[in-house]
């Protein structure tokens, strides 16, 4: 609460809360000019046609998109190649602005970004210099990284931030049932912050998570794939899309719309390739 700050009076309070209201919109729009600002957002390319269709267009900016899936599914592949491809001309359907990358596993690799970066045209001194990148040690880390990360969104046009992985660090820094509570209101205020930057920042929030058994769904013949994200319902709540990422043949991956507000439940295959995220080799001659 404002007035708990040492010298805040009521009357500062209410001033300032008046002063704020003229810059956010605290009340009812129309439907009309709601579909007006979202139809401003854009998308960014995966760097697959198939999986850009898939998603109406790439990944929606405004938004939290949250990947999950086992080892070596695609993930940070998806995650360095829209690193990349965020930079490029709307036209060419980037983002034309910056990456912020939060990796809390140790899976970033920048010399990725140089074939990926060189397959779209970009030098790899500019495909570098545009990524901010930091590494997260604890979860108190991962969540200060976000204060950092809003006081450059502030200078600097970023178009994508993404977390890889949003839990793994919360699967060590809080163990057992006896802090679950904790962890998940520490998960629900990150969530809730990363929300916002989308919002105040019209940023892609991109987040990768892991998956665990689902125990009472072995015996379920309704349910062959058992496997769920982690998180529970904090991160299913604030996550606007959420992708399941599985292993296909070779190269291949594939991804299934899991939950959507507004896209149907499909799947689509991709390839990881060297230069980042394709469609599968027989499309390639079309990309």
């Amino acid at each position: 609460m404002l007035t708990e700050v040492k010298g805040f009076s009521d009357t500062k309070v209410d001033k300032l809360l008046t002063e704020a209201a003229k810059y956010v919109p605290m009340g009812f729009t129309t439907a009309t000019e709601f579909h007006s600002r979202r139809s401003e957002l854009i998308s960014i390319t995966t760097g697959s046609k198939q999986l850009d269709t898939l998603l109406g267009g790439g990944i929606e900016t405004g938004s939290v998109t949250e990947v999950f899936g086992e080892f070596r599914t695609g993930k940070s592949q998806l995650c360095h190649t829209l690193a990349v491809t965020c930079q490029l001309p709307i036209d060419m359907g980037g983002g034309e602005g910056k990456c912020l990358y939060i990796d809390t596993e140790g899976t970033f690799r920048p010399q990725r970004l140089l074939s990926i970066g060189e397959r779209f045209g970009l030098s790899g001194t500019d495909a570098l210099d545009n990524v901010a990148y930091a590494r997260a040690y604890n979860a108190d880390h991962q969540f200060e990284l976000l204060n950092q990360a809003a006081a450059m969104m502030v200078q600097t046009r970023f178009a994508v931030l993404i977390v890889d992985s949003i839990m793994a660090l919360y699967r060590t820094d809080y163990s057992g049932r006896g802090e679950l509570s904790a962890r998940q209101t520490h998960v629900a205020k990150f969530m809730r912050t990363l929300q916002r930057l989308a919002d105040e920042f019209g940023i892609a929030v991109v987040i990768t998570n892991q998956v665990v058994a689902q125990v009472d769904g072995m015996s379920n013949p309704y349910n062959p794939d058992p496997k769920k994200p982690i998180g529970g319902n904090i991160i299913a709540h604030a996550s606007t899309t959420r992708l399941s990422f599985k292993k296909a043949k070779g190269e291949n991956r594939r991804c299934t719309i899991y939950d959507s507000p507004c896209l149907p439940e499909s799947t689509v295959e991709f390839a990881i390739c060297e230069d980042g995220i394709r469609d599968p080799r027989d499309d390639k001659n079309n990309d």
